[in-house]
């Protein structure tokens, strides 16, 4: 099951007062990323 935008912009909220958290779309899933690295996803 691919995750939701609105998953996502939860997540991005809590992490609101991080500076360079980006994320990308992969294969219908959300990679998110800290100072460049990968910290979150769907990981099966």
């Amino acid at each position: 099951m691919a995750s939701t935008k609105e998953y996502l912009d939860f997540i991005l909220e809590q992490l609101s007062g991080l500076d360079e958290i980006t994320y990308k779309t992969m294969m219908g899933e959300y990679i998110i990323y800290y100072r460049g690295k990968i910290v979150g996803g769907n990981v099966r």
